[in-house]
């Protein structure tokens, strides 16, 4: 069964508060470089993964995308993308990601963002990306960094007065299932390493044209509490990449 915890009314109250929740992309630490990795829209026909609240979905037809369908696994997600969402250019269909199934060429532009680490297989679904985009079609991906997500449980290291010593990196090599922390919930994660990331994505029939480990927006460090320290390790990776 694919999982699917925002649909949990104490997870979603959780998530809804975070400041990328409430704020949209000026809240996301990472929005700042993943807006320059977006191509053109104008015209475009988008497929937005793991849509969430609709964020990339609205912004795709601010910026003269043609239509955009999002698609996400929690029902709670969608009922607030669409409070949100006036253009009737934009669809929503809740089903796993992992279910997609749209014909060939379907889309020029393809997002997800922080979705596809909760994805066991990265190889299936690339595969079901690289039969529904368009020649020179492009997909543009953020996910939690490998080092990130390596150990798991996902926390810093503390001496005995809960000062952060460092951040643990352990079983890299070692891919698959995570057990993590967030929003204090245990939700499933699935570790790859970078190699996996690129390589995969270069077997699909994919260029990579992209690749960066954000530093948090400069404007964030001085108005969300703690975030000074994601200056001490990458947590997300972002990838662009072209089909070819």
């Amino acid at each position: 069964m694919k999982q699917n915890k925002y649909d949990d009314k104490n997870f979603f109250d959780k998530y809804s508060n975070m400041d990328r929740s409430k704020n949209g992309l000026k809240g996301a630490g990472e929005w700042h470089e993943l807006k320059k990795m977006f191509p053109d829209f104008e015209g475009k026909k988008v497929l937005d993964l793991g849509c969430g609240f609709g964020w990339h979905c609205r912004f795709a037809i601010e910026n003269g995308a043609k239509s955009v369908i999002g698609v996400d696994i929690s029902e709670k997600m969608l009922n607030e993308a669409s409070n949100k969402t006036e253009s009737e250019n934009i669809q929503y269909i809740c089903m796993p990601i992992e279910d997609i199934d749209f014909p060939d060429n379907s889309f020029d532009v393809i997002i997800s963002s922080l979705a596809l680490h909760y994805i066991q297989s990265f190889e299936d679904i690339l595969s079901k990306i690289s039969k529904c985009i368009s020649k020179g079609g492009d997909f543009i991906f953020s996910v939690e960094h490998p080092i990130f997500t390596a150990q798991g449980t996902q926390d810093w290291y503390y001496d005995d007065k809960g000062n952060i010593l460092h951040w643990p990196v352990d079983q890299y090599f070692t891919e698959g299932l995570r057990n993590a922390s967030f929003l204090g919930e245990e939700v499933i994660k699935y570790h790859r390493t970078l190699t996996t990331y690129l390589s995969s994505l270069i077997k699909a029939g994919f260029e990579i044209t992209g690749i960066v480990e954000p530093k948090p927006a400069e404007n964030l460090l001085y108005t969300i509490p703690g975030m000074f320290d994601e200056l001490r390790r990458p947590m997300m990776l972002l990838v662009s990449a072209r089909k070819k």
